[in-house]
């Protein structure tokens, strides 16, 4: 009688990468057969890596990558539709999933270090809402992005908050509206992305970027980037106000006063990020 050993399940792939490009951190979505769908485990784990990024001071800024030809395709539908035999109907489920997945988008927005998207596929639904979430966004010319939710009678409303957040009423009511993809180029004219690049120089340039703005001030950086978000949802009069009170503070901060007086003696600054 022959006995044969049970083969060891093989170990799944971590289903988000992290790599570093010297201060620059990579976050990859790694779930490619899934179209990098945006599952419970994958929203955790972007918000995990982001939590932890924060006061990293070794990390000054974070590109969103994703591998194989989609960026990402939004929630997984068939996670969420498997929990429709839940005795609620999915219900609890449901709205844990959204909080989450807000939260995630919400972190990015509140990272204190510039973040950049690297896209090289479509982007759809709360695909499209983690680009448009991002403070800067490269897209390869093959790239596409839509809020297609209508199609299948879910309206992309989290989505919109993010996109609404981008692009001009009109524009945003139209790829809400239609689910209709809008194209690279076209995502750039309406202020979705920033730059079209060559199909597979996408990273690099993201990269790139996120490198620029690395060589700054942290400190500088990080006290913009909030008064950006912060200015951007007040009355005219109380976003002036406040930002006069940022611009104060920064005043006050030695990597101004050390940048002011590299100017007026014309030397390169040394940043202390404080």
């Amino acid at each position: 009688m022959s006995v044969t050993a049970a083969r060891a399940p093989s170990p799944q792939p971590p289903i988000l990468l992290r790599e570093t490009a010297g201060p620059i951190a990579i976050l990859t979505l790694n779930r490619p057969a899934a179209r990098n769908s945006l599952s419970a485990a994958m929203i955790a784990s972007l918000h995990a890596e982001l939590d932890d990024i924060r006061d990293d001071k070794a990390v000054r800024g974070v590109v969103i990558a994703a591998t194989g030809p989609a960026f990402s395709a939004g929630h997984d539908m068939k996670e969420l539709t498997a929990r429709r035999t839940d005795p609620d109907r999915g219900r609890a489920f449901f709205a844990e999933m959204m909080n989450a997945c807000s939260a995630m988008m919400q972190a990015i927005v509140h990272l204190p270090k510039p973040v950049v998207a690297s896209v090289q596929g479509i982007a759809t639904a709360a695909g499209c809402q983690l680009v448009a979430s991002c403070d800067l966004a490269i897209a390869s010319e093959d790239a596409k992005f839509a809020t297609p939710g209508v199609d299948i009678g879910l309206f992309c409303s989290t989505p919109m908050v993010a996109l609404s957040r981008n692009v001009p009423r009109k524009q945003a009511m139209e790829m809400l509206l239609t689910g209709e993809p809008v194209t690279a180029e076209r995502a750039r004219e309406i202020g979705l992305i920033n730059r079209v690049v060559p199909a597979g120089t996408e990273l690099g340039a993201a990269i790139e970027l996120a490198q620029q703005v690395a060589l700054k001030s942290a400190y500088t950086v990080k006290l913009g980037k909030e008064a950006f978000y912060r200015q951007a949802e007040m009355s005219l009069a109380d976003a002036y106000r406040y930002a006069a009170e940022v611009m104060t503070e920064n005043m006050m901060a030695r990597d101004a006063e050390e940048g002011i007086g590299a100017f007026i003696e014309k030397r390169k600054p040394t940043w202390r990020d404080e």
